[in-house]
């Protein structure tokens, strides 16, 4: 029996770009290497999802900074133990690792003058000119037929069903809403808009986030419950991701921004309706047969059109938002 090819990848530092990553695994998997994901703590839990994903290490980094000496011991224990590292973000430091820790094969776009940290090297495409992101990552395991790639998450139903009793749900019995957008409030649907939609909706609602968003998941919770008790339930910074996951996983529909968030439930394959303002779904789409996408931009009927978008800006700069302004909660009814 031929001994599989250890390999390491090194994850992305956002949740919708590890979800976006699965592609790319599960083709390593299926060529028979055995993978080892190095990510931050607060992306491993998305790995957990892949069952093509032999272990997963936490990283001992934090945002921002060097840190070299973590680097370095860290190197000094995975010593050995990887034949190829597929690096899978563009900065200098992530390419450190596969590096100290002598893995003879490294593979990774060129960018932050990495040339020497790498042994396998991808042109780095403009950002004009850069396929989706589920093919840019794909294309690291030297594949060149990526277009009809799908990330891929999956949870153990016993993990759901303990989870869905931990937080007090049943199974298909809430929407789930991620009312946030880490980037800026240029790609966050208005909280009124997300409240009026709520009211309108015959089963509870499940508010998602992280603790910074606790305020703004309030906002809408906090007029909702006033009109109709207990039909919000703001769980943001007050769940752990695997709680997340599991949570959308079981949920009747997700209603989200552009965010990582959204990517978890394309991974799930549960229904969404994904909304768009500054950013383009032509690079990030939600890719999901059960998905809806409104973005005003490619709506004909909408006058007058929006020639500013996308702007890719985290505020937007003309002052009016009205690629997300616009649209109103009445507008994603009949898809939910």
């Amino acid at each position: 029996m031929n001994k599989l090819t250890r390999s390491l990848i090194i994850a992305p530092q956002w949740i919708g770009d590890a979800v976006m990553t699965e592609p790319l695994l599960r083709r390593l998997h299926a060529r028979g290497e055995r993978l080892s994901v190095g990510a931050l703590p607060w992306v491993a839990p998305v790995y957990r999802a892949m069952p093509q994903v032999a272990e997963v290490i936490e990283f001992p980094f934090a945002h921002g900074g060097l840190q070299l000496r973590e680097r370095l011991r860290l190197a000094k224990q995975i010593h050995g133990q990887f034949e190829v590292a597929y690096v899978c973000p563009n900065s200098l430091k992530s390419a450190l690792l596969p590096l100290l820790a002598g893995i003879p094969k490294r593979v990774g776009y060129l960018g932050e003058s990495r040339v020497g940290l790498l042994t396998h090297r991808l042109k780095n495409p403009a950002k004009a000119q850069r396929p989706p992101m589920v093919a840019f990552y794909s294309a690291l395991s030297g594949d060149t037929d990526t277009a009809q790639d799908r990330p891929q998450l999956v949870r153990p139903d016993a993990e759901i069903n303990a989870a869905l009793r931990a937080l007090g749900l049943t199974h298909q019995g809430y929407h789930v809403f991620a009312p946030g957008a880490e980037y800026g409030p240029a790609k966050r649907w208005p909280a009124s808009h997300f409240a009026d939609l709520a009211l309108r909706l015959p089963l509870p609602v499940l508010l998602l986030g992280s603790g910074k968003e606790a305020e703004l998941c309030a906002s809408i919770a906090d007029p909702v419950n006033a009109q109709r008790p207990g039909h919000c339930l703001n769980l943001a910074g007050k769940t752990t991701l695997d709680q997340a996951l599991c949570a959308i996983a079981a949920s009747q529909s997700v209603v989200s921004n552009d965010s990582g968030l959204m990517h978890v439930a394309a991974g799930f394959g549960v229904p969404q309706v994904a909304l768009f303002g500054s950013s383009s779904p032509l690079h990030t789409p939600p890719l999901n047969d059960r998905a809806t996408v409104i973005w005003l931009k490619n709506q004909p009927d909408y006058q007058p059109p929006l020639d500013c978008a996308p702007c890719f800006a985290r505020i937007c700069p003309l002052g009016h938002t009205r690629c997300l302004n616009d649209i109103q909660s009445t507008d994603l009814l009949r898809f939910l």
